[in-house]
């Protein structure tokens, strides 16, 4: 069959036979659908409305029994206050109380409809009856004679047995009290009679629950509803309505929704009212209420009817008219497709003379088509003569791309890459001249091979291999162009990478497409990437990771959620080895102290030099117990370095902080701060090398306030925000006033004074304190440039670290020069503990200063009785006693002992004293008798500005 010949023609229904069908089905389903919520919409509205009646109904029938209920009260009230009943009832008469009730008998049965009286007395004993036959046994006598007579009021009632009954008790007074009690009951007719004229519908009145007596009539009880019918209207229709009512549906579901039933050939509505006055236990009663809902049945059907008959007639017309319309342009349609046919064929011209040769003013879709299939004609002729013209061209295009592949080839042979070109299957079918160089192989040894036989040996990455297997097709790993990397062992058994680059081959329009895969030696550049690697991980001098990869690598356990801790430890001394031996000296100390760590612990945490002399370990699951023992394993690690240089051995220890994780923080930075923070510790403590962070320490805030200290003290230092103060020291015996100790405070930005105790411990772990002392000592040297004139000295206090201070002597020099001071107007104060903790620095200075002409003094003497031993070694003028032992000679025998001893010991290597916190006049004559000289508190002289004692 000739791939042009037409397709067979199959007969089907035309286009516009298949739009008419789908949209009649359409139509009829809106039409449907418009009907449908026509009649729900008029059914709700007429349920609405019968709703809203049986409401209104419910509250009329409930207002009628109000009404009756008021009435029959007033009537009693009416009986009850008639003289000739009460005076009877007074004197206990029962034939006077019925002659009384016998002469308003008529008046009350014939106007009122009263059924029965009953008059009682306070016992609730029946004294007089008139009408009917019913017991007053009926009736809960005793309990409304109690209630009547307790509060003086009427009360009204509903009772349904055998029948319903309205009942009225009013007390029956005579002169304020109650004697007795009147009852009158009257049936509901007139209330049945009310509600059936206010309704319009048929009336029956039924109570239900009640067991009721023999006599009572079987044809009015409905079994279903457990009830009897005490009354109703047009009995004929209404009864046996009722009894096929309770064979659908239960009396509650009436009283709250009205059914609608048909019967005999009529809508009729059943509601039920509750009566809830009904005080009866026994029974319940019911208003049933029978409505015609004939005419608004069948006006809703009508309507119903009267839609339908208009959707259908709408449809019908919307259908002739589509069809109309669809007419004529289908038959132009299928001119055009017949047309088709002899266009496929090549009769151009007998398409063209078919068609109209000029197309209308007001154009649709077919004359579009039309015009189409004219211009398809013109193209398809134009393209049938323009073939012949390019398969001459085409001929001249095959040389062409013979010469080019002829250059591409010489170019493959000529490019220092890997150039493989294969089959879907991995076959070699194609290698360029570098890569058989690189094997040295022929090309009779590679064609035909798998890829993966010679190129695929270890992948370098975990990228998974695209030619792993002679049975894995490519063309399922290829669908895009992939890269990855390979190691690759050439002819002279070297191992380089090489990193492929796979893809399809474009130009082949065969199913069988071949691959090419190009690769590059990048041997070279991945050393160059792994040493480049190595050196942002690692610290360059100990080989030991460095600070950003411990950080990541804390970081990494921290999204773990793992518990751990880390170890920062940071050298003791080991800025003075680099001053002694060299900074040569303190890298080899390093690099052992790395390679210690690194030997003992490598394998069991993360090591890491953070800069400096400061090392961290990063330990993964271990509790603080072990954090502990581990900080005391590296104790004993670094104790055994024995380090040696120049002929001088150094004893290695280093002062560690722990913080555990998340414990102590859930980021890298705080959990190094409050490691910091508890290394900053650990250099504080003196019976152990290493501190844990409680868990209640808040390291971060602590660092964070450290900063701020050290940010201030800065600020001061440059700003000079400092106030100095000064106390006298009062001489005892004489009460002059030449000798005055200078106290630092910090001015804050609001301008009040901070004292030293709040800033002098960060100073001093800042390295502040040094800057701090010589900043004293200036401005003091300063004021002593005017005070001295009046004969007054100044005592500076020195930080333990300024002993150290190798330019001190230099610095203090230099001031007095530039000061013009006195040097025997300044007095130099170093406390005990500074003086003991390292006698022979502290000695020397005091010697140096005092070579220069200034005084010397002991401050806080006496807190250390090692002291007394070294008393008379120490080059100074004055001994302080420590305020504790002062402010305790009132109440302590033992300060008596000390503070005297302390005396007599000074007196003896010729220095004077000085009583601090002097606080109360009781302590002058105790410090007089023990021979010492001088006082110092806020009793003798309290600080005042510096500033102030310059103007005198």
């Amino acid at each position: 069959m000739n791939r042009f010949s037409p397709l067979p023609t199959r007969h089907r229904f035309s286009l516009a036979w298949r739009v008419t069908a789908l949209s009649s089905l359409l139509l009829l389903i809106l039409v449907a659908l418009f009907i449908w919520l026509g009649h729900h919409h008029l059914a709700q509205q007429f349920e609405s409305s019968r709703l809203a009646h049986h409401e209104r109904q419910q509250r009329e029938i409930r207002l009628a029994l109000q009404r009756s209920a008021n009435n029959l009260r007033q009537l009693a009230g009416l009986t009850a206050s008639a003289p000739p009943l009460v005076d009877a009832l007074a004197v206990g008469d029962t034939t006077a109380i019925d002659d009384a009730l016998r002469a308003q008998w008529p008046s009350l049965q014939l106007e009122a409809g009263i059924d029965e009286v009953f008059v009682f007395d306070p016992l609730g004993r029946l004294l007089g009856h008139s009408g009917g036959i019913q017991s007053a046994v009926d009736i809960p006598v005793e309990g409304w004679v109690e209630d009547v007579l307790a509060r003086e009021a009427p009360i009204t009632t509903l009772r349904c047995g055998l029948n319903c009954q309205q009942y009225a008790a009013v007390p029956i007074l005579m002169e304020g009290s109650s004697i007795g009690m009147v009852v009158l009951s009257r049936s509901l007719a007139d209330v049945t009679r009310e509600a059936r004229e206010v309704s319009g519908s048929e009336v029956a009145l039924m109570v239900t629950g009640y067991s009721g007596t023999p006599g009572m009539d079987a044809s009015r009880r409905i079994a279903q509803w457990n009830g009897h019918l005490v009354a109703l209207t047009s009995r004929e229709v209404t009864l046996p309505l009722l009894e096929r009512a309770a064979l659908t549906a239960p009396i509650v579901e009436l009283a709250e929704r009205p059914l609608n039933l048909p019967y005999a050939e009529r809508y009729l509505e059943l509601s039920a009212v509750y009566m809830e006055d009904d005080a009866d236990w026994r029974s319940t009663g019911y208003f049933l209420l029978i409505s015609d809902v004939t005419a608004q049945t069948v006006a809703i059907q009508k309507a119903t009817n009267t839609l339908l008959l208009l959707g259908v007639v709408g449809w019908l017309a919307a259908e002739l008219l589509l069809l109309a319309i669809l007419l004529g342009p289908m038959a132009r349609l299928r001119r055009v497709a017949a047309l088709l046919p002899a266009l496929a064929r090549g009769d151009f011209t007998g398409v063209r003379g078919k068609l109209p040769q000029r197309a209308p003013r007001l154009s649709n879709e077919i004359d579009v088509l039309e015009n189409a299939t004219r211009t398809l004609a013109n193209q398809l002729e134009h393209l049938e003569s323009s073939v012949t013209e390019h398969s001459s061209q085409l001929a001249e295009r095959i040389d062409e791309l013979a010469h080019e592949r002829d250059f591409v080839n010489s170019l493959l042979d000529t490019a220092q890459v890997f150039i493989v070109v294969h089959d879907r299957e991995g076959r070699i079918q194609r290698v360029n001249a570098y890569t058989r160089t690189r094997l040295a192989l022929k090309d009779s040894e590679l064609m035909g091979r798998y890829f993966a036989d010679i190129f695929d040996h270890a992948p370098l990455t975990g990228l998974p291999s695209r030619f792993i297997a002679k049975d894995a097709p490519l063309d399922t790993a290829l669908t895009t162009p992939q890269q990855e990397e390979k190691i690759l062992q050439t002819a002279d058994k070297r191992c380089c990478t090489v990193v492929w680059y796979h893809s399809v081959l474009p130009v082949s329009p065969r199913d069988d497409a071949l691959r090419i895969s190009v690769g590059l030696d990048i041997t070279e550049r991945k050393a160059a990437e792994e040493r480049l690697t190595w050196l942002a991980e690692r610290d360059p001098l100990t080989e030991l990771f460095n600070r950003r990869y411990f950080q990541d690598a804390l970081q990494s356990a921290l999204l773990k959620n793992s518990e751990g801790a880390i170890v920062l430890l940071d050298l003791d001394q080991f800025k003075e080895i680099n001053e002694l031996s060299g900074h040569h000296v303190g890298d080899h100390l390093l690099r052992e102290v790395a390679e210690t760590l690194f030997l003992n612990l490598g394998q069991r945490s993360i090591i890491a030099r953070l800069g400096g002399d400061e090392f961290a370990l990063l330990l993964e699951g271990v509790s603080s117990e072990q954090a502990i023992s581990m900080a005391g394993y590296i104790s004993q690690l670094l104790s055994g370095i024995g380090f040696q240089s120049a002929g001088r051995k150094h004893h290695i220890s280093a002062s560690m902080g722990i913080a555990l994780f998340p414990l102590h923080g859930r980021t890298p930075a705080d959990l190094l701060a409050s490691a910091d923070m508890a290394m900053y510790k650990a250099k504080e403590s003196t019976h152990q090398r290493w501190y844990l962070l409680s868990q209640a320490e808040n390291a971060k805030d602590e660092l964070q306030d450290r900063v701020y200290w050290v940010e201030q003290l800065h600020h001061a230092l440059e700003n000079d925000s400092f106030e100095l103060m000064v106390q006298p020291i009062v001489h005892l015996f004489d009460q002059s006033m030449k000798h005055y100790e200078v106290l630092l405070r910090l001015r804050a930005p609001d301008g009040s004074l901070i004292a030293p105790q709040h800033f002098i411990a960060i100073a001093e772990q800042s390295g502040l304190v040094v800057p701090l002392d010589r900043w004293v000592l200036r401005h003091s040297l300063e004021a002593l440039g005017t005070l001295q004139a009046r004969g007054i000295s100044l005592a500076v206090n020195l930080s333990g670290q300024s002993l150290h201070d190798l330019e001190l002597k230099q610095y203090l020099t230099d001031e007095l020069q530039r000061s013009g001071t006195d040097p025997h107007h300044l007095i130099l104060e170093v406390t005990e503990t500074a003086a003991i903790t390292d006698f022979s620095t502290a000695r020397n200075v005091l010697q140096t200063v005092r070579d220069l002409g200034c005084r010397t003094a002991l401050d806080d003497f006496g807190i250390g009785f090692s002291s007394f031993h070294y008393l008379g070694q120490l080059p100074v003028d004055y001994i302080k006693i420590d305020g504790s032992f002062i402010r305790s000679l009132l109440i302590n025998p033992d300060s008596h002992t000390i503070v005297k001893a302390i005396a007599d010991i000074a007196k003896g290597f010729g220095k004077q004293t000085i009583a601090e916190f002097v606080d109360q006049a009781a302590l002058l004559p105790i410090l007089k008798e023990y021979g010492i000289a001088y006082g110092q508190g806020f009793y003798v002289g309290k600080p005042l500005p510096l500033a102030q004692l310059l103007k005198g």
